[in-house]
This record gives C-alpha cells, sequence and structure tokens, in this order.
C-alpha cells in the first residue's frame, strides 16, 4: 500500500491531538495534567465554592456534606450542577440588578457555567499546586471576645423526627443600664437541626406567662413580640440564618437593649433523624457609646399582615396581599428583611420616588420559608421625603406549589403557626437629619396605634390572643 506521504503530517497529528485528549481526560500522570483551557478543580471550581461554599459545607458546621476536596466535590459533581444552575444553592433569594447587597452569596452565570462544563467535561482535578488555600475560619468568636456571653438557661430536645419546631426562648441579660448593640453572634449547638434564629428582647419576666406548663423549656408561637405592647420596653435585635456571617452595624449605628431585659431567642428547628439537644450560646457585641443615629425598623403590611385580610382558598395560585410606606422625611435604609411562610410566592418592595422613578429594594421570585436573611444594602439607598414604597407579597395555595405543606391544599389564614400565613417587608432605617428622628418616630407609633386599634375593633387581635391561650393550655410547641 502506498501512502500519500504529504497527508502524514496532518495524519500525525490527528492521532496525536487524540491522544492528548484521551490522556488529559483520563487526568495524565497520576491524576493531574489536564488538556489546556479544560476546567478543573484546582483552577477553576474550587475557588468558587472555596468563595461561597464552604463556610457551612465543612465538618462541624451545618450542610450535610462537605465541599472542601475534590474527592468531596467529583463525589455530588452532578448535584452541585443541578442545584447552581436552578440558583438553589447557595442560598439567597434577592434577584440581582436592582440594588447591591453586602456579602451577596450569588453566583454569576459564569461561575455557574464553569461548574456545569466541569461536571459534563469528566470532573478533571488539574494541577493541586494550583489549588488555593482553604479560608480560614475563626474557631472561636469570629468577631473577637464578645461583651456580654449569655446561654440558654436550659437545653432544648428537639425530637429525632415530626414537623419543625418554632421555639421562643428567655434569656436573662442581667444588664443594670442601658446598651447599645453593634453585633450578636450566635452559636448554636445542634447547628445541622437549627435552620434560623431571630433575636429580639423584652422586658424581664414579661412573657412568663407563655411558658409551657409542662415544664419544656421555652413557648411556642412566632409572634412579633417587639410590636407588642404588653412586652415593653421590647425591640428587635436582627437574626440569624444559615450560612450567614456576623457583622458589625456601620460605625455610628447600633441598637438599644434596654436595661433589665429578657433576650428574646426564637429559633426554627429541622428534626435531623436523631435526638439533638440545644444549648445556644449569644455573644453580644456593645457600642462605646449611643448611637449617632436612631435606627428604626418600619415595614408593610403593618403587624405582619394581620389586618390585611390573607384568607387563602384552596388551590388559589395568586393570592395577594399589598402596604405601602410614605417616608415622611428624608431617609436612608440600611437593610431590609421579607417574610411569608410556606406558601409565599413573590415578594417585591418597589420604591417611587419624588422624581416618579422608581427603583425595587427587594425582589424575591421564588420565595423559599427555609432561606430566610436580612440583606445589608452595600451602601445605604437615599430615600427623599415623598418617596412611597409599595409592597406586594403573592401566595399559592394551589396543588402545583411543591412547598404548600398540606395535601390536599386547605384554607389558609393568618396566623402565627408556620402553617398558617403573614406577610411583610421590614426595613431598617435612619433619618438624614436628626432633628427629623422625633416626626418619624411620632408617624411610626401613629402608624402602630392605629393598626392595633383596627385589629381590636375587628376582633382580629382577641382571635389571635384566644389562639395563644388555647395552645398555651395545650402545651404545644
Amino acid at each position: 500500500m502506498t501512502m500519500n506521504t504529504r497527508a502524514f503530517p496532518v495524519f500525525i497529528l490527528s492521532v496525536t491531538t487524540l491522544v492528548s485528549a484521551v490522556w488529559a481526560q483520563s487526568g495524565g500522570v497520576a491524576g493531574q495534567q489536564s488538556a489546556a483551557g479544560a476546567v478543573t478543580f484546582s483552577e477553576h471550581v474550587a475557588p468558587i465554592l472555596y468563595a461561597n461554599c464552604v463556610s457551612c459545607h465543612r465538618a462541624g458546621e451545618a450542610a450535610p456534606f462537605p465541599l472542601v476536596t475534590y474527592e468531596d466535590a467529583a463525589s455530588r459533581g452532578k448535584l452541585l450542577a443541578t442545584v447552581t444552575r436552578s440558583r438553589y444553592m447557595p442560598p439567597w433569594q434577592a434577584e440581582a440588578g436592582h440594588v447591591e447587597f453586602a456579602g451577596e452569596r450569588r453566583l454569576s452565570d459564569a461561575q455557574i457555567a464553569a461548574i456545569g462544563q466541569w461536571v459534563t467535561r469528566g470532573m478533571l482535578e488539574g494541577d493541586r499546586s494550583k489549588l488555593p488555600p482553604l479560608p480560614t475560619f475563626t474557631d472561636g468568636w469570629q468577631l473577637g471576645q464578645p461583651d456580654l456571653i449569655i446561654e440558654m438557661p436550659t437545653a432544648f430536645e428537639v425530637p429525632a423526627d415530626g414537623p419543625d419546631i418554632y421555639r421562643n426562648f428567655a434569656i436573662p441579660t442581667g444588664l443594670t443600664e442601658d446598651k447599645f448593640v453593634r453585633a450578636i453572634e450566635f452559636r448554636p449547638v445542634a447547628r445541622k437541626a437549627v435552620h434560623h434564629a431571630l433575636f429580639q428582647f423584652a422586658r424581664t419576666g414579661s412573657t412568663k406567662e407563655f411558658e409551657d406548663p409542662s415544664g419544656k423549656p421555652g413557648f411556642g408561637g412566632l409572634a412579633p413580640i417587639a410590636l407588642l405592647p404588653g412586652f415593653a420596653p421590647s425591640g428587635e435585635l436582627g437574626g440569624w440564618a444559615v450560612g450567614a456571617t456576623p457583622r458589625f452595624l456601620p460605625e455610628g449605628l447600633a441598637l438599644p437593649l434596654a436595661k433589665g431585659s429578657d433576650f428574646i431567642l426564637q429559633m426554627h428547628f429541622h428534626p435531623t433523624g436523631k435526638p439533638e439537644l440545644e444549648k445556644a450560646r449569644i455573644g453580644i457585641y456593645f457600642a462605646d457609646r449611643a448611637p449617632d443615629r436612631k435606627l428604626m425598623n418600619w415595614g408593610a403590611p403593618g403587624l405582619f399582615g394581620l389586618l390585611a385580610g390573607i384568607d387563602i382558598p384552596p388551590g388559589e395560585k395568586n393570592f395577594s396581599i399589598t402596604g405601602t410606606l410614605a417616608m415622611k422625611v428624608d431617609m436612608r435604609a440600611i437593610s431590609v428583611t421579607a417574610h411569608a411562610h410556606y406558601l409565599g410566592k413573590e415578594i417585591k418592595a418597589i420604591a417611587t420616588f419624588p422624581d416618579g422613578t422608581t427603583k425595587p429594594l427587594i425582589w424575591i421570585k421564588d420565595w423559599d420559608f427555609n432561606w430566610q436573611d436580612q440583606y445589608a444594602f452595600k451602601e445605604p439607598v437615599v430615600l427623599p421625603k415623598g418617596t412611597r414604597i409599595d409592597v406586594q407579597i403573592t401566595y399559592d395555595n394551589s396543588a402545583d406549589n411543591p412547598r404548600n405543606p398540606s395535601n390536599p391544599p386547605r384554607r389558609v389564614q393568618w396566623g402565627e403557626e408556620s402553617f398558617d400565613e403573614m406577610g411583610n417587608v421590614r426595613f431598617q432605617l435612619v433619618t438624614v437629619n436628626k432633628e427629623d428622628e422625633a416626626v418619624l418616630q411620632q408617624a411610626m407609633a401613629g402608624a402602630l396605634k392605629a393598626a392595633l386599634s383596627s385589629a381590636v375593633q375587628s376582633g382580629a387581635l382577641k382571635k389571635l390572643m384566644e389562639a395563644r391561650e388555647k395552645k398555651r393550655k395545650a402545651g404545644g410547641s
């Protein structure tokens, strides 16, 4: 047979290319070499995981498996591609493109594509010498030694299985003078069982009547304690969710914590398949002086939607409630928090400025009750006097909602339990001018008084208190 010698170099080049590709796909020498330009764990995937995932996905944290090593990631490669492509992970619900938030856990399109390519092209490890260093995580208090450390007086037992549990614990602070809080660091013990926690304070002993008559620590319910006058002086102090990083409030800002207060720790537990004991510790960091501006919480619809007419028939896919906040003075928004329960579908708060322009301050298009977070604006958002914030919360009570806890769907009304519904978007606000604080406080107090009066007249508050009393006598959680 006569070979065309002019074609021979092309033949050799084709074979060489094929062999090189197969060699690289198999990992090359000791599994470390890869084809030039290939997506590898060491160079491309590990930096993404280390920056966005391993704060939870490592030993001793709440995530169900680690993602620290090549073997960790490769064993769950298809899962990684699926949950990042759908943006289920990392957990970050706020839509991009409207405002910037501090500490965003949102992957870029390019990062998601890189993980997908890595999986479809064989999950190459690559050159281990190019693996970035693992982030350093502080074993102790991440923000340094707290000014005050408090602990749940008695451990709470989370059963091995059953529905999620929402439980409040009143922890004495022992404070003999008023303080101002710049940060709170939350350290649960049963990390895999704790999904999120909310922090409030109330007058010492004011929640005692709600304690479980069976002697089980704490009391049930999801009440916004800070809004009810029977607990005053009271207030909100933020919260914690899986993956959240503790951080100080901006310089010059702090939240009040009154002397003679109990710290109210509200926890959401996920049973893990085995009994767990939770006895959380809380580190509180105080400001050296009173803040320059009073940090105020203001939300809509008022009273977490108690008066918004939440009454969702079974099968209804698009039930909505609305609320409005009108800026009486020049304001700055520091952070925003959204809240609904399992039927929540979409939550948005859109600012309309005095010149008629609009800007979404938060827009969650696929609400998930399991991932609640406080979104701190990267830079405070200026809201001039006359700005209006319109809030709309939409619920899906159909069988098509995979998060609907009832099958078949049932009628759902406003209530404190997780299978009831609520709805609210709350902002942390400060006035631009200090002299306007009194004006804003007066407006907020008036709005709260009007809402409570309406709740009394409509019978909504009586119904709420009767439900609480019934649950207390039944010893519910």
